[in-house]
């Protein structure tokens, strides 16, 4: 045979930045990427929002200024009347308004701005540490980290504000219902409107955040676990995470390619391993912290159900939540694939991934609802749009698909109750960012709405103890990285403003997330968090991979403790 078919060829690295470099995938995603989709999807997703935005001064001020002539020329009841109408239509319009313009707002600030200043803080921590970074100790990394931090926020903000100060001679703030008629003429104001909110926005939000991240504990390795009496409560947590589950018996997945292992063959390895210490020794929880599947399809997911359906007794105790490879890649062998915005594809996948987590814990989780007060169980709340997701998994369709558009969005967070007043709980969150491009699919946001719910909910249990389980780094990891493509693409891009976030918790939570397929724990102030290796990643076939079962303790004064984990080894193909 001239080449084996099981040990696959260079089309299985097409996507691996392990195998190749970013710049080399960019070369093959400009051949291959579709220009009209894309150019599409820019005008849905940045034009669009941005017009409205720019629009939206314009507007008001057309409102106000007939309002002003009506009240100077208040005679008569034709004009009283007239002036209701007036008053009636911005009483019912600003509300819609109001609402179009904070959307569009945030979307261009999640979609642009936040990117921009994580990307300007990391590229300066980058090129800093790699000229100084060899000599430092971690005191003098976490300082030069908060100097890059300062020093992102001057350099972004400088940038943003020369770019206001260009777009201020176009912009325009107040118009009437004549200049609406003829748009073209508003169309260059509208676009210099939109510039100079959001970089007048980026000016102050850039520094803010550049002087809070500097500002807050930076990221250490943890130096001593905790140790406690034989006495307390101990909770066993196995902690996997990114087990990529393919749908091919020889297939490769997608980041690791011909470098990492062939197959599920590892995966049983891990669950038989897993189900003979339970035996011994019971665990608590099997937390999987996202990316089950390598690309989301229905045969990976069949797949991994095949696996776990064969241990009852550890998937009655599993919770898992998304990853980026479960909902946000287009196409599993093409990076330059992308979904436009309201493409069905985009919304099964985030549907299959809801139904298998309904699968495994929907009837043992919480959904929360507006108030911030866990209500009915993960089934219960998927129940009347079973009809729905059954149809648009079976049919699909633009209508369909628009039909369930929140209903993903809308069960997170879930909550595990702890099953005692000072128990241990699980918070699971979805940090995937909105993205439809196969190429940026490894984006992470908690969003606000998000954070504000996980926070009401945790209040109903106030003296419980909380496993915080995301799929993205909340911070990057204190350690010198290779390549610059490890430190941006992949990270939280709010993590520093959720980390703050997560203050209130600290002592009593722990963070538990993956992603980044490597092992690390560490903390940020009083923070613990915990990062999970993939069992099958990063590693060719006889080469052996590890994961971890962590021991969480009941401190005093309702601390959580973090006792010494056990590592646990998977044999490689020839040792197994």
């Amino acid at each position: 045979m001239l080449i084996d078919p099981r040990h696959g060829d260079i089309e299985d690295d097409a996507a691996s930045p392990g195998q190749r470099s970013l710049l080399a995938i960019a070369g093959s995603l400009l051949v291959e990427i579709s220009l009209p989709k894309l150019l599409f999807a820019w005008t849905v997703l940045l034009l669009l929002p941005a017009v409205l935005l720019g629009l939206a001064p314009l507007l008001v001020s057309a409102w106000l200024s007939t309002l002003t002539e009506k009240l100077a020329t208040l005679t008569g009841i034709g004009t009283t009347l007239a002036l209701l109408a007036i008053v009636a239509v911005g009483w019912i319009g600003w509300r819609p308004l109001f609402r179009i313009a904070e959307n569009n707002f945030w979307s261009l600030n999640a979609l642009a701005v936040q990117p921009g200043y994580a990307f300007t803080r990391e590229a300066l921590r980058h090129l800093t540490e790699r000229m100084w970074g060899r000599n430092l100790t971690a005191a003098g990394r976490a300082r030069l980290r908060s100097a890059n931090s300062v020093g992102a926020a001057v350099l972004l903000s400088a940038c943003a504000a020369l770019i206001a100060m260009l777009a201020w001679p176009a912009s325009r703030w107040a118009g009437g219902w004549n200049d609406l008629v003829l748009l073209h003429r508003l169309v260059v104001p509208t676009l210099a409107n939109a510039v100079l909110l959001v970089s007048g926005y980026l000016a102050v939000a850039s520094l803010t955040w550049g002087f809070a991240d500097a500002s807050m504990p930076q990221p250490v390795d943890l130096a001593t676990l905790d140790s406690a009496s034989s006495a307390v409560r101990r909770w066993r947590v196995v902690h996997l995470s990114d087990l990529h589950v393919i749908g091919d018996r020889y297939g490769f997945r997608i980041e690791s390619g011909r470098a990492g292992p062939r197959g599920n063959d590892r995966l049983e390895r891990v669950l038989a391993r897993l189900a003979a210490i339970h035996a011994i020794d019971p665990v608590d929880h099997i937390l999987i912290s996202g990316d089950m599947t390598d690309a989301g399809r229905a045969s990976e997911w069949a797949t991994f159900f095949d696996a776990i359906a064969r241990h009852p007794e550890l998937a009655a105790r599993t919770v898992m939540l998304p990853g980026n490879h479960d909902v946000n890649i287009v196409d599993r062998a093409n990076p330059a694939r992308l979904d436009l915005p309201f493409s069905p594809n985009k919304r099964l996948r985030q549907i299959r991934t809801l139904s298998a987590m309904a699968a495994v814990q929907g009837d043992r989780v919480r959904v929360v609802d507006g108030n911030g007060k866990p209500t009915v169980t993960l089934s219960e709340a998927l129940a009347p749009k079973r009809d729905s997701i059954v149809a648009l998994a079976g049919h699909g369709g633009l209508r369909r698909a628009a039909a369930l558009r929140s209903l993903f969005d809308d069960q997170f967070p879930m909550i595990l109750p702890p099953d005692a007043e000072d128990g241990l709980g699980i918070a699971i969150l979805n940090s995937n960012a909105e993205t439809h491009f196969s190429f940026t699919n490894a984006l992470g946001l908690v969003s606000v709405e998000q954070t504000h719910r996980l926070e009401a909910a945790i209040r109903h249990y106030p003296a419980a103890r909380w496993i915080v389980a995301l799929h993205h780094h909340v911070v990057e990891y204190p350690m010198p990285v290779k390549a610059f493509s490890e430190r941006i693409g992949t990270a939280l891009i709010n993590g520093s403003w959720f980390v703050r976030r997560l203050e209130a918790l600290a002592g009593r939570a722990v963070v538990m997330h993956g992603h980044r397929h490597i092992d690390w724990i560490g903390a940020c102030g009083s923070l613990k968090i915990i990062s999970a290796p993939s069992p099958v990643m990063n590693a060719a076939d006889d080469a052996a991979t590890h994961f971890y079962i962590h021991t969480l303790a009941a401190g005093p004064d309702g601390r959580l403790d973090l006792l010494p984990p056990q590592r646990v080894e998977i044999a490689g193909a020839k040792n197994a």
